[in-house]
């Protein structure tokens, strides 16, 4: 809506004009108070709405929340340590934040590095194996960046754009991620696409399948019912 400026309001009287009949102060204050209202009721015709402050602060932009302790089912970590195998349970914080996931599979003394397994309320799953500074990752729903920081933290690592919420679900990251321990690409990629397979038990599965299930399974599921 246009507004007057009063300090740049000229006058068009002469200064020394002066008109003192009874009642004209009052009748133009009136005439100026009518057609402020006018130019209100103006600005808001032809289905114009008044602007709503909390309008657009949602964007593409915006970070999902924290997962609760009670949308993290586990993230366990496996490592082999002088040909040993070992699975431990970790920080369930750590289901929000890939980078530091990372930093505390590093300090694992894995003799070939170590593996994290994360999984969200039976829905998402991601998985990371740090070699030194080789780093994979796999995530099992690209739709799950939306809603959950780790997700997002996945597409940000690989460099990929947030997808659309009605694109179908598909998982990103490296499908070859344990072809060296037996689990071809092609394999992994059915286990992570099952749809009407719960997070939980596809990395149940895939544990199974790179012959560490017997552990996994004990840490994970003490994870899950603690």
């Amino acid at each position: 809506m246009s507004q007057i400026d009063d300090e740049g309001y000229e006058s068009f009287e002469p200064d020394d004009a002066v008109d003192d009949r009874p009642g004209l102060d009052e009748d133009l204050d009136e005439a100026e108070d009518e057609a402020a209202e006018t130019d209100d009721t103006d600005d808001l015709e032809d289905g114009d709405e008044l602007d709503d402050p909390d309008e657009g602060d949602l964007d593409d932009d915006d970070e999902p929340e924290d997962a609760q302790a009670d949308e993290i089912d586990f993230v366990v970590a496996a490592y082999r340590e002088d040909g040993q195998l070992n699975v431990v349970a970790l920080a369930a914080d750590l289901a929000n934040d890939l980078e530091e996931l990372i930093t505390q599979l590093r300090r694992l003394p894995g003799d070939a590095g170590a593996i994290g397994f994360v999984s969200l309320v039976e829905e998402v799953l991601v998985i990371v194996r740090v070699r030194g500074r080789h780093v994979q990752v796999l995530l099992n729903d690209t739709a799950a960046a939306l809603d959950w920081p780790i997700a997002r933290d996945v597409l940000d690592l690989l460099g990929e754009e947030l997808p659309d919420p009605d694109d179908d679900a598909e998982s990103i990251g490296d499908l070859g991620i344990f072809a060296d321990l037996g689990l071809s690409e092609f394999d992994l990629g059915a286990i992570v696409d099952d749809l009407d397979l719960a997070s939980d038990q596809a990395l149940m599965d895939i544990a199974d399948r790179i012959k560490i299930g017997p552990q996994f399974r004990k840490v994970a599921e003490a994870a899950l019912h603690g």
